[in-house]
């Protein structure tokens, strides 16, 4: 398919001079489609694996275990990103990572698809190790085909790359969703196999289109710092398997003995790396007061990816037991309402980024503490709208199907003025010793927000509960608001970055 949309160079001498995919170098061709294959490979099994957790003929676990298995997986992938872009800077480089990530991922989803309840989360933590190998890397691979960030064509590359991105998550729960659901759930699984199966190959018949750079190990370890990075890897190993060891042999071995220990770490971890970045006394005054700055950024989008990412598993379980899952006395799968999100992403992606340049070109653009605010204030309004189809089957009916659409635009409405922006503060706010570790530091956002929704699962807590989805909305637009009244405060502190 992707020699099908190349033509001729526009610029001779970019890696893959002979053919351009859309105008861009045509390892973008290659980079595309891995990505779009991982990311169906990814979302199609997201979308099965709560419904699959519930289901009689699943696991047939409570909603709130479901919830937490969910978001401690999610957490994971994103927290995992972390060592993932360390792996390829010290020891692999980025191409040869992502080969190994594609692997790890693709057995992954065939250990799930095994019938087996035994391996199942063997085959998570797998699928988890590899998306945060390849998450880290592959984006930078991107980087590497263009001449430096002045390129002209960069914005735009990336931008193609986005699109890869969200085709594989819409196509994959229509796909994988539909045979999880209605055929049988491992053969769903085995789906999402085949799909990174083709990312993988595709990207080891396409890597010559790749950039040179791609290959560098940008900082080797010593062999010295090898001999450390094995012997203290082997000593946590065999603490994890001695402990785990003792708790299964004395038969009080249960499931939140993995997931506790998972949870903490991902609301620890992350205070912990913003914490070591703020007191390291090798940043100046300026780079000081943005990393301040960027402390609000942070804990705002923590509080908004916690409530987004239940889109995944609150709302799904929700709709799983109390909608009408029907659109014209049509029957849909579940998991269909997982392709809602990427599909209005595609749509209405291109017109926030109209309006931010017609808006700053007015000098009217809001500023990036006003956009955060907006961000939060939606995810909140979206589980107040939540609370519609809550009142509804708690009178004992089902919910329309098109609550749960409204749900999930109002949350991609907040997505377009939160996500991108934050990405965009990140890089401009890195002070320069940890430019290229900032982005980690993003996604931990993520894991900060998913640990604390597996927390609260964990302790019982049923989040389908009217006045706990009152209290996440309430909690959401409070801390909106405060960014909002901060704002000036917070724009001092980030000094030139606008």
């Amino acid at each position: 398919m992707a020699s099908s949309l190349t033509k001729d160079s526009v610029r001779p001498g970019t890696p893959g001079s002979e053919k351009t995919f859309f105008g861009h170098p045509r390892g973008l061709a290659t980079l595309f489609m891995t990505e779009m294959w991982e990311r169906f490979s990814y979302y199609g099994m997201r979308a099965l694996l709560p419904l699959y957790l519930v289901a009689p003929g699943g696991l047939h676990l409570s909603a709130a275990t479901a919830t937490a298995i969910y978001s401690v997986y999610v957490s994971l992938v994103y927290l995992l990103a972390l060592p993932g872009g360390w792996f390829a800077d010290r020891v692999l480089g980025p191409r040869k990572t992502v080969a190994v990530a594609g692997t790890i991922i693709m057995l992954g989803h065939l250990t799930l698809a095994l019938p087996s309840s035994g391996t199942f989360f063997a085959g998570l933590g797998l699928v988890a190790i590899g998306s945060g190998l390849l998450k880290a890397n592959i984006s930078t691979m991107v980087g590497h085909l263009y001449d430096g960030p002045d390129d002209p064509r960069r914005d735009g590359g990336f931008t193609l790359f986005y699109v890869g991105i969200n085709l594989g998550a819409f196509a994959a729960p229509l796909v994988i969703g539909t045979v999880g659901e209605s055929v049988n759930w491992h053969m769903g699984f085995a789906l999402a196999a085949l799909g990174m199966a083709l990312g993988l190959g595709q990207y080891l018949l396409g890597g010559r289109h790749l950039s040179a750079r791609s290959n560098v190990v940008p900082t080797p370890l010593t062999p010295a710092e090898k001999s450390s990075t094995l012997l203290k890897s082997a000593l946590w190993a065999a603490v994890a398997v001695v402990f785990y060891s003792i708790v299964g042999f004395s038969g009080v071995y249960t499931l939140n003995w993995l997931l506790v220990p998972i949870t903490i770490a991902g609301l620890v971890i992350p205070v912990m790396v913003i914490a070591r970045i703020k007191r390291d006394k090798d940043l100046d005054r300026v780079e000081q007061s943005k990393v301040s700055a960027y402390i609000w950024f942070f804990v705002a989008a923590a509080a908004f990816w916690m409530i987004y990412d239940q889109g995944g598993s609150t709302l799904s379980i929700f709709a799983d037991a109390s909608a009408k899952n029907t659109i014209f006395g049509w029957n849909f799968p579940v998991s269909w309402y997982q392709s809602v999100n990427p599909v209005m992403i595609m749509a209405l992606a291109p017109v926030f980024a109209w309006m931010w340049l017609a808006l700053n070109r007015r000098g009217k653009e809001p500023s990036t503490a006003v956009k955060f605010a907006s961000g939060l204030v939606l995810i909140g309004a979206s589980f107040f709208l939540f609370l519609a189809p809550l009142a509804i089957a708690d009178g004992g009916h089902k919910a329309a199907a098109m609550w749960l659409v409204a749900i999930y635009f109002v949350q991609t409405v907040g997505e377009l003025t939160l996500s991108p922006v934050g990405l965009s503060v990140t890089t401009k706010m890195a002070p320069v010793k940890y430019a290229s570790q900032m982005m980690g530091v993003w996604f931990l956002a993520v894991t900060a927000g998913d640990a604390t929704t597996g927390l609260l699962s964990i302790a019982g807590v049923d989040l389908n509960k009217t006045g706990i989805v009152a209290l996440e909305a309430a909690v959401a637009v409070v801390a909106g608001l405060a960014v909002w009244m901060y704002r000036k405060k917070v724009k001092e502190l980030m000094g030139d970055v606008h």
